[in-house]
């Protein structure tokens, strides 16, 4: 392993300056050399200095935007060579097989071929998940996601991400997370075949039945992350003194 791949073979334990800096920029989307220098503690002279050794190895790269009168401010992401970084356990095989089915099968037979899939992985995680509150099951289904590859986390909403939540209906919502993945594990399959995502929100859905979930961002629309708006409807539970 080169040195390179070591700084963010561990993206979900950061062991190093750099490593954090990748993983925040992953997070992120972009940042300036202030706002990492903020976010991760570390002095804007060793931020520079880390933003230059990691421009050299060629995982990050800097786009200038105006600001104002005076001169631009240099917004740090991670280039094609950083995102590879983080593991993504997708096989060239599966990606292989993909292309003859879809070559092989018609779109219709391919698409409830993929549906199947899903359906399937929802039983899996519902089984895995188990019973419990909402916070319980999503903190297990993260445990379940980042051991398949994802950077997964969630957080109560509606404290994270900016985007609107969905339009309510008659429903009462005891209980309300953003489920966020910065990286996708398939996210090579998903550029040839996007309908392999886009079954993902009903695989949510089927894996937490008594919950309402919608997609609120999508990478496969250009965003640096997918999140989904997951509550759980019904009566507010019982105090467990009663």
């Amino acid at each position: 392993m080169n040195r390179a791949r070591r700084i963010a073979s561990q993206a979900t334990q950061p062991t190093s300056s750099k490593q954090a800096i990748l993983i925040y920029l992953r997070k992120a989307g972009q940042a300036t050399a202030q706002t990492l220098a903020e976010h991760l503690g570390i002095s804007p002279q060793a931020i520079r200095r880390h933003l230059k050794d990691l421009e050299a190895e060629r995982l990050i790269r800097h786009v200038a935007q105006p600001s104002g009168l005076g001169r631009p401010q240099h917004f740090y992401q991670l280039s094609p060579q950083g995102e590879a970084q983080f593991p993504a356990r997708y096989d060239e095989f599966a990606l292989g097989l993909l292309n003859t089915l879809a070559e092989t099968l018609g779109a219709e037979q391919m698409g409830s071929l993929l549906q199947q899939q899903w359906q399937r992985k929802a039983q899996e995680y519902q089984a895995q998940m188990g019973s419990g509150s909402l916070a319980e099951r999503l903190e297990r289904l993260v445990q379940l996601r980042q051991a398949e590859g994802y950077m997964a986390e969630y957080y109560p909403y509606p404290n994270h991400l900016a985007a609107p939540r969905p339009a309510e209906g008659s429903e009462q919502y005891v209980e309300q997370y953003v489920l966020v993945e910065h990286h996708c594990a398939i996210a090579q399959i998903a550029q040839r075949f996007p309908s392999v995502c886009g079954h993902e929100l009903e695989m949510f859905a089927a894996a937490l039945p008594d919950c309402r979930v919608e997609r609120l961002t999508w990478q496969v629309n250009g965003e640096h992350q997918c999140g989904y708006w997951i509550a759980r409807m019904g009566s507010p539970p019982r105090p467990s003194h009663e």
